[in-house]
């Protein structure tokens, strides 16, 4: 396992374009399933008015709701690949004409029409990459 630089690891998360949020939700941990795209060192990812990541829309001009985000690619036979997980806080809005750019880069799989924008600014990043190790030789004690 080898550790990812903060700039590798955003290049990574910006290969892909699904992960999953972490966030608070009833005093306990949430994850949800949510695609995103990577904006400077900024991860975007679109919600709609209702349900649980509702909440994160809501604090305008406040410091922003700490959430984690993590992304992966890992080859489920070979078990190589790497992962990327971003703390940071997430705050609603950004101009217009951002908004209508994401909203046409951001298309959600299923469910309703997501109308918000979401963007997490990291504080922390932080990855690995899953490498082959180069084989280990055992001595042999006779």
């Amino acid at each position: 396992m080898r550790e990812l630089d903060r700039s590798e690891a955003l290049g990574l998360l910006a290969s892909v374009s699904l992960g999953r949020i972490v966030f608070t939700e009833h005093a306990l941990p949430a994850v949800r399933p949510v695609n995103h795209l990577v904006d400077g060192d900024d991860i975007v990812i679109r919600i709609h008015e209702v349900g649980a990541l509702a909440a994160l829309a809501a604090p305008v001009g406040g410091p922003g709701v700490v959430v984690a985000y993590e992304a992966d690619a890992i080859d489920p036979d070979t078990h190589l690949g790497w992962s990327v997980v971003v703390t940071g806080y997430a705050r609603s809005g950004c101009r217009a004409e951002d908004d209508e750019r994401y909203a046409a880069l951001l298309h959600p799989g299923a469910g309703p029409p997501r109308t918000c924008t979401v963007r997490i600014r990291p504080d922390l990043v932080t990855g690995f990459r899953l490498d082959t190790a180069a084989p280990r030789i055992i001595p042999i004690c006779g």
